[in-house]
């Protein structure tokens, strides 16, 4: 079948009743469509899709995993609407002649003083509707740190999680989403494959035998990829307080590339360690060479 909605829950029903049941994304799917869409052309495709020799296929979820999906996807809807909702508060005030610095702490810890100075420029109404505005985005903030309290003791329940958190970069919030998302990684032969799942590796224009490298491809699962480049960004930041191998191996790269570049590769390199730490059992080991970029990098993907 495809893997869609529903697909996992029918994939278990059909499992217990003695089939063979296999998922396929529907984007490997649709270039064996033929002609225009329907229920006989679509099981036709799937029929020729699943034949195919290095066809992939996406293994069927557990409850628990669909159960930490559902949260990470409220999770998400919740920050989106906290960003819109700051947004928003933010162009109403600049239209009063209001500004506030970028960043949601900023805007706040701004919001309760404008509202209490009798001297700025808020109409009776404006001052009513930044009120309403406000009180929602506190229901928010309470709804966003509740659910990470959840995800958090998840993670602290969850052996393969708490292995994963031992890498830089990787918190409770990662971690409880590569597993519910990939479970042990097995359906991926290397980390290099995981790594290109995740659209982290770079895009290939090549024509006439001459190899032409674009920027990142963006595939597959762009929240895990977004969670991995924001943990990518923050070991970057406090790089200072990583270990002596791995510090030296982001200096020495932030030296040659742009930061942003480094970012990227880092994401990658953890994508990578993380495979390898649910598909082979193994644990991260932080680099031990200082000053050996050669030694530290083989060990940081390990």
């Amino acid at each position: 079948m495809e893997a869609c909605a529903g697909s996992h829950f029918l994939g278990r029903v059909l499992r217990e009743q003695g089939h063979e049941v296999r998922l396929m994304p529907a984007q490997y799917v649709k270039p064996y469509v033929k002609t225009n869409k329907n229920d006989y052309i679509d099981a036709e495709a799937i029929a020729e899709a699943v034949g195919r020799p290095r066809m992939r296929f996406v293994p069927i979820k557990s409850d628990e995993q669909l159960d930490m999906q559902s949260m990470h996807r409220a999770r998400e809807r919740w920050v989106r609407n906290r960003t819109a909702l700051l947004n928003q508060i933010r162009g109403l005030l600049l239209e009063r002649g209001i500004t506030i610095r970028k960043g949601r702490r900023h805007a706040e810890g701004a919001l309760p003083t404008i509202l209490e100075d009798a001297e700025a420029n808020l109409t009776g109404m404006m001052r009513q509707l930044l009120g309403r505005l406000t009180s929602e985005l506190k229901q928010l903030e309470v709804q966003i740190a509740e659910i990470d309290a959840m995800i958090a003791g998840k993670a602290d329940d969850q052996e393969a999680c708490q292995r994963l958190m031992g890498i830089p970069g990787i918190g409770p919030i990662t971690a409880t989403a590569i597993v519910s998302a990939v479970g042990n990684g097995t359906e991926f032969r290397k980390g290099r494959g995981f790594s290109a799942w995740l659209g982290l590796t770079p895009a290939e224009y090549s024509t006439g035998g001459k190899q032409k490298l674009l920027g990142i491809s963006k595939r597959g699962n762009g929240y895990l990829r977004k969670l991995l480049v924001h943990g990518a960004r923050a070991v970057l930041q406090f790089r200072d307080k990583q270990s002596p191998g791995l510090r030296a191996w982001l200096g020495q790269l932030v030296s040659r590339a742009h930061r942003n570049v480094v970012t990227i590769a880092l994401a990658n390199k953890i994508a990578r360690m993380a495979w390898a730490i649910l598909a082979k059992g193994e644990t991260y080991r932080p680099p031990s060479m200082a000053n050996n970029m050669e030694a530290a990098a083989p060990q940081l993907v390990a």
